[in-house]
């Protein structure tokens, strides 16, 4: 049984200042903020606030939040208002969720080279999937979709690829007819696949020839152009993975569903099972073997150095939306398709004045309370104190009965 209340946060304070110590060189600085955002969030490091239920007398410290992309408590707001942000985006089309991976070889280029060739990957996947959509043999259309950006398997390893949600049609090119897709049909993977290949290759190609790449240890050799072009030749030949996965009921079921892809980090807190002696447990899916559900244990330095891998350059943008998405011009352009697929307009009422309070934009966001008095369940909580960073938090007086 998992422990209650095992986090990220406990491992990174425990394991996390020997494994600055003993790999100093390695940790970047990026790598370095986000362990300290993810040990300091929610403690008295970061201040917080008391609180008291207005009907019981029940007081209970919360501490303020890092709000780092990478720590695994702080996604639930931002999540939230992504999502209701994409709301008036959904078209009354059937939707579909495509997957990009590069080869392993490539994979480990971009470890060495994050910002560059994660931006080759999205750019990449982009034009493959306008230039087969727009394409008079397939769908004929200009589409519109989303990607995003997972750096990470279940085992925590390196494996970079992009997760696309895809509306089933588009634009015809002069922009007066809504072209669907067939029913449960998008686009030919296979075409998709030998297209990404070609294109993130050159690009990639190109990006050695400006000096933009740079390899050490055992892709040191890389450096000189002949191992470069020699190293990429088997894959230049290989079948590239790119998957569809069954097309969803319908919109309704995207925003779900994307929720669940959109603000994900490496691992959850709910996925940690065990630390002790020095050794994580965690639980993990193996896709490779009919997603069975399996266990698997890593000593805590090498469970440290898994998740900073999937540590984001600073600024990299992980969500990017496209061609009909693309927020030039996405209002005019969805205004178009419902007009087309004579689906009402939807009705997006004025927005408030957006809340101060954290509490009163996640209870607007998801209709959960966060003010509701856990003791009593009646009362509301409300703050009486204000805590400094940094200071030590006093102990409640004891509860109201």
């Amino acid at each position: 049984m998992r422990p209650i209340g095992l986090e990220l946060a406990d491992i990174f304070r425990q394991a996390g200042p020997t494994y600055r110590q003993d790999h100093a060189d390695a940790v970047s600085s990026g790598q370095r903020r986000v362990m300290r955002a993810i040990e300091t969030c929610r403690t008295a490091a970061l201040g917080g606030h008391v609180e008291q239920c207005d009907g019981c007398g029940y007081q209970r410290i919360s501490f303020n939040s890092c709000r780092n992309r990478h720590c695994p408590k702080c996604q639930s707001l931002v999540r939230a208002q992504w999502l209701q942000d994409r709301k008036a985006e959904l078209l009354p089309v059937e939707y579909f969720h495509l997957v990009f991976t590069m080869p392993k070889e490539l994979a480990a280029i971009a470890h060495q080279n994050r910002a560059v060739v994660y931006d080759i990957l999205f750019r990449a996947t982009a034009e493959t999937l306008r230039t087969i959509a727009a394409d008079s043999r397939h769908l004929g259309a200009q589409i519109g979709f989303i990607a995003i950006l997972h750096t990470w398997g279940q085992n925590l390893m390196h494996h970079p690829h992009l997760h696309c949600v895809v509306p089933g049609g588009g634009l015809s090119p002069d922009g007066q007819r809504w072209i669907a897709c067939r029913p449960g049909f998008f686009l030919p993977v296979r075409v998709l696949s030998r297209l990404f290949r070609r294109l993130f290759l050159e690009l990639l190609r190109q990006a050695f020839e400006r000096q933009e790449l740079h390899f050490f240890n055992t892709l040191a050799t890389l450096e000189d152009p002949g191992a470069f072009a020699r190293y990429l030749a088997p894959v230049a030949q290989a079948e590239w993975v790119v998957y569809a996965k069954p097309p969803f009921g319908g919109p309704e079921h995207v925003l779900e569903y994307l929720g669940r892809y959109t603000h994900r980090v490496a691992i959850a807190n709910s996925r940690l099972l065990e630390f002790a002696d020095g050794t994580v447990t965690f639980k993990w899916k193996d896709y490779r073997h009919e997603s069975r559900n399996k266990v698997m244990a890593l000593d805590a330095q090498e469970f440290i150095r898994r998740f900073l891998l999937h540590v984001l350059p600073s600024g990299f943008q992980r969500i990017r939306h496209y061609g009909l998405l693309a927020n030039c011009h996405c209002q005019a352009k969805l205004a178009r398709c419902r007009e087309l697929l004579q689906a009402p307009a939807l009705e997006i009422p004025a927005m408030p004045v957006e809340p101060t309070d954290y509490r009163d934009r996640y209870e607007r966001l998801t209709g959960v309370s966060l003010r509701d008095c856990p003791h009593c369940g009646h009362g509301q909580m409300v703050c009486i104190e204000t805590l400094l960073p940094a200071k030590l938090a006093r102990a409640p007086p004891p509860t109201a009965l």
